[in-house]
Parts: C-alpha cells; sequence; structure tokens
C-alpha cells in the first residue's frame, strides 16, 4: 500500500475521536510546552522584580505580531497541501509549502530589520514605560533576531499537522521550549544575565526548534520544500494567504489589542502591567488545550471535506467540541480555586497578586466558552470558506473585546480591564452558536454551498 493510500485511509476512515485525539494531543502538547517556557520566562523574569516581569507582557504583543504571519502562511499553505493530497496531486502541494515557507523567512527578515531599526518607539507603541523600556528593549531584540526562524518553525509545525504528522511537529517545539526553559534557569538564576538571559534562551530554543521541524519536514513529509518549488503564479500567494487570512486576523487581533489593553494599563502602574502579563500567560495556557484538540480536527476536516466526506466532517466538530471543554474545564476550574495561589507562583509582590487574583478568576470563567468559537471558527477555515473564518476571528480579540475593554475600563476603572476578554469569550461563544447549527443542519452534499 502506497504511503498516499495510506494516508487516505487513515483519515477517512480512523474513528474521529480517536483521530482527532491522536493528532489533537502532540499538537496541544506543544502548545503547552511552548506556554509553559512562556510561564517559565514569566516566572524567572518575575524574580527580578515588577518592571522586568511587564517587559515579558510587552514581548507577548511582538510574539503575537510573528505568530500573525506565521499562522496565515502556515494554516494556509497547509490547508492546500491537505487538500492537494487529498486528490494525490504531491507536486502541486510542494508549490505551496515551499512558496509559504521562502515568503515567510522574507517577511522575519523584514520585520528583523525594521524592528531593530526603531526598536524604542515599537516597545513604546507596543505598550512600555519608560521604566520597563529598558527591559523590553533587551528581550525585543533577542525575539528579532529569532523572528524569520520562528515564522518558518510555526510554517513547518503547520504543514507537518496538515500531513498528519502531529508526532513529529510536536518534538522540535517541545525540545526547543524545555531548553528555554534550561537556558532561562542558566542565564537567569546562575550567570545572573537578567532580562537579557530570557531573551537569548527564547532566540536560542527558536533556532533548535527550526532545524529539528525541518529535519523532520525533509524526511517525514509528503510534500517537499524545494528552491525550485517556489511558484511564480500570484495566484498561489493570493490562495495561501485568503485561506490563511482568519489566521492572521486572530493572531493580529491579539497583538492590536494586547497592545491596547498594555496602554490602557500604564496608568494604574507597573504592577498592574505586570499581574496583567501573568493572566495572559496562564490564560494563553488554557487556550492552548482548547486550541490543540481544534488544530488536530483542522486536517480532518480540511481532507475528508475535499474528499466529500461531510457527515464525517460535521460529527468531527461535536466531538472536537466535547473533547475541547473536557480539557479546558479540567484545567480552568482549578484555576478559578486557585487563583491567588497560581498568580503568587510567578510575582510575590502584593499588589500585584491582588490585581492578579480577581483577573485570573475572571478569565478562567471566559475560557470555559472557548469549546463553542475556536472549533467551528478553523472548521471554516480549514474547509476554505475563509469569509465565514474571517466574521469569526473578528470576534473574540476584536469586535467583542475592543469595544468591551474601552468601555469597561472608562466605566470601571480597573475592574474593567480585569473582566473585558472573559465578557469577550462569553459574548463570542454565543454568537457562534448559531454558526454552528446552521452548518449541522445543511443538507447531506449542500455544504460546498455554504
Amino acid at each position: 500500500m502506497t504511503d498516499a493510500k495510506m494516508h487516505y485511509d487513515k483519515m477517512t476512515k480512523t474513528p474521529l475521536a480517536k483521530l482527532i485525539i491522536t493528532l489533537g494531543i502532540p499538537t496541544t502538547i506543544s502548545m503547552l510546552v511552548t506556554n509553559i517556557y512562556n510561564m517559565a520566562d514569566t516566572y524567572f523574569v518575575g524574580t527580578l522584580g515588577d518592571s522586568p516581569q511587564a517587559a515579558t507582557g510587552i514581548l507577548f504583543t511582538l510574539q503575537a505580531i510573528i505568530q500573525a504571519f506565521a499562522f496565515m502562511l502556515g494554516q494556509g499553505s497547509g490547508t492546500m497541501v491537505s487538500k492537494e493530497l487529498a486528490d494525490n496531486e504531491q507536486e502541486k502541494a510542494s508549490t505551496f509549502v515551499s512558496s509559504a515557507f521562502f515568503t515567510g523567512l522574507g517577511v522575519g527578515m523584514l520585520l528583523l530589520i525594521f524592528g531593530i531599526l526603531f526598536l524604542s518607539p515599537f516597545m513604546r507603541l507596543l505598550g512600555s514605560t519608560e521604566t520597563i523600556l529598558p527591559y523590553a528593549r533587551q528581550y525585543g531584540f533577542c525575539v528579532l533576531i529569532s523572528c524569520p526562524v520562528a515564522i518558518g518553525s510555526f510554517i513547518l509545525n503547520n504543514n507537518l499537522r496538515y500531513e498528519g504528522k502531529a508526532f513529529y511537529a510536536m518534538i522540535g517545539l517541545v525540545t526547543g521550549g524545555l531548553l528555554n526553559i534550561f537556558g532561562d534557569y542558566l542565564l537567569i538564576r546562575v550567570f545572573h544575565m537578567g532580562v537579557l538571559g530570557a531573551g537569548i534562551s527564547t532566540a536560542v530554543s527558536q533556532f533548535i526548534s527550526f532545524f529539528i521541524l525541518f529535519y523532520f519536514f525533509q524526511k517525514m513529509a509528503q510534500s517537499s520544500i524545494l528552491f525550485k518549488a517556489i511558484s511564480k503564479e500570484k495566484s498561489v500567494y493570493l490562495t495561501i494567504m485568503s485561506v490563511g487570512f482568519p489566521a492572521l486576523i486572530r493572531q493580529g487581533l491579539a497583538s492590536i489589542s494586547n497592545g491596547l489593553l498594555n496602554n490602557l494599563t500604564k496608568p494604574f502602574g507597573d504592577a498592574a502591567i505586570a499581574a496583567m502579563s501573568v493572566v495572559n500567560r496562564f490564560s494563553s495556557f488554557l487556550m492552548c488545550v482548547g486550541l490543540g484538540a481544534g488544530q488536530g480536527y483542522q486536517p480532518v476536516a480540511s481532507f475528508n471535506y475535499e474528499a466529500k466526506k461531510y457527515k464525517r466532517v460535521k460529527q468531527g466538530l461535536l466531538v472536537t467540541m466535547a473533547i475541547s471543554f473536557c480539557f479546558v474545564a479540567c484545567l480552568a476550574i482549578p484555576g478559578m480555586i486557585f487563583s491567588r495561589e497560581i498568580v503568587r507562583i510567578f510575582q510575590k509582590s502584593e499588589a500585584v497578586i491582588a490585581i492578579g487574583e480577581h483577573a485570573l478568576h475572571f478569565a478562567c470563567i471566559g475560557t470555559m466558552f472557548l469549546p463553542l468559537s475556536v472549533p467551528v471558527n478553523m472548521l471554516f477555515q480549514s474547509i476554505r470558506k475563509p469569509l465565514i473564518s474571517s466574521i469569526l476571528s473578528l470576534l473574540r480579540s476584536g469586535l467583542m473585546f475592543i469595544p468591551t475593554l474601552l468601555i469597561t475600563t472608562h466605566y470601571l476603572g480597573l475592574t474593567g480591564i480585569q473582566i473585558s476578554q472573559p465578557l469577550a469569550d462569553i459574548m463570542t461563544g454565543f454568537i457562534s452558536i448559531p454558526f454552528i447549527v446552521v452548518f449541522l443542519r445543511q443538507k447531506q452534499g449542500e455544504e460546498s454551498r455554504l
């Protein structure tokens, strides 16, 4: 049996719960480890004071910007690669992944060059105060240096997932994440390099992850990354960007909203920025659990939709929502109960703990609604319905969050900042329900006209 036939049977015949969990668990582990090393940065840098820790929150926004471009190219090309492999078109699949990969490296180089040239104003734009700026510059320089390989890694990771090779994608990210945690300890605790040590550790881990992922892709993937496969056709790039546009919206709005959050938090001091940094890191840890199951579902939805297995796509959506809710609830409920203790792990300052405790409690409530919004958003992206997916992507960090943040902060001050994202998550969850119902009620064979 050929690799293509084995892959077809795996994606169309394996029981859905087993297949989604099999593909989702490596992705979830990858994202958990990535968030754990982000939290390790927050923990180790938190021992240096409020301002250094607040700098990690500022750079969280920059990392969201980098991921926005990476996920657009990675998920856009991955969706098309899955489609072409379902049609047994390996050469076309190689064209999509090669074009996205080298475009990503180019975008990363532009971000690196312009980011370093305008480093201080860039950090201020992202919400840095004058007391945070020296630390944000050190960390930001390292993040920007690793920008091209970070984007390349996300593109490789997404395409490995869409080819059903999530285990190998996991190895690359997990190895880099574990090395980052060790590097934080070594450079901050042993060599006392402060925030710069955390930045260097992050950059080195990104390079190591990139080379591991590139090796596995060249060895394990059905498609290939080749210079000669880079497309000269504008339509290829437009297709990648249009299909991946919802991912750009999700991550891009996350960076804009985080920057706005940082700027609105400035008047409440460095302690408030540090507290929200801790909460955002932990919330991302919870969110990645829901995203992990959704990303495990993406290649299943994309492949089966192209193979006209529409009933399987619908059933997969329900299975994914159930798995996501169970996983998120297992972490969110303890997060609500022990919110004060969790914040205390990262910061001993009573001012930070007081602000972070309530914010984390609210954030955990909001994450319980993610299983309503995340899977259906990923569904429409994976079946190449970018308009609907883009609308859904606009909700959480844009249409719902930004107005909510501005209104609640104006009337409630710091409390408004603490509750704005959870309120946006709850509203996004409810708005997603009609999209779920309409898709599930489509008659067999009508999904292509959605």
